[in-house]
């Protein structure tokens, strides 16, 4: 069974991608992002009449999972009301937090955070559901409640209070002796892949 990781082991993978393996930040935010646009791939259905995707962008890593400003993604710098949400996007992805969060929610987050919990869109969440204690889960208050979870090198350990219709892992990247290290217990990946549906 695949291994949920503590803040603290999750910090110290990613240390070691960097320091012993060589990754380059910016290469694991390409591999990343490249994960969990398949998944969102495999689980919605893109075309015409889907409508337009949100990808709600925070300041640190995980932020950098989502953000590709060098395709011409138009960039909307005010966050939308859950109304618009609902009227315009056909998905939202969240990428605002990653496994550093640490509640509460800064004063600029909130706005976005409140529309995306009231939004009937259906939200596709980037390794922590923003709001969630990385290890503890769902909080008491403003948290989402995300349709899809892409998890990035290993689940962690608020995913198992995940309750949502998709949950896949994004962690192809990760080297045979580092997962064998921290006895991640990783599935493997079908074909050439770079994500894995993750059973409940």
């Amino acid at each position: 069974m695949v291994k949920y990781l503590l803040q603290d082991e999750a910090v110290n993978i990613d240390l070691e991608l960097f320091n012993q393996y060589k990754f380059s930040v910016d290469q694991l935010m390409e591999l990343a992002g490249l994960s969990c646009a398949t998944a969102i791939a495999k689980c919605y259905q893109a075309g015409p009449e889907s409508g337009s995707v949100l990808v709600c962008c925070g300041p640190g890593n995980n932020g950098g999972d989502g953000l590709c400003l060098a395709m011409d993604i138009p960039v909307v710098e005010v966050a939308p009301t859950a109304e618009l949400l609902d009227s315009s996007y056909h998905l939202v992805v969240d990428a605002l937090f990653g496994f550093s969060f640490k509640p509460p929610v800064r004063p600029l987050f909130v706005p976005i955070l409140e529309a995306m919990q009231h939004t009937k869109s259906p939200i596709c969440s980037i390794d922590i559901p923003s709001g969630w204690d990385v290890e503890k889960g769902f909080p008491q208050s403003g948290g989402i409640q995300p349709e899809m979870l892409v998890s990035l090198t290993a689940p962690k350990l608020c995913a198992q209070s995940f309750k949502g219709k998709h949950h896949y892992l994004g962690g192809r990247f990760v080297p045979p002796s580092l997962q064998e290290k921290y006895n991640l217990c990783l599935p493997a990946y079908p074909g050439t892949d770079c994500c894995v549906k993750l059973d409940k």
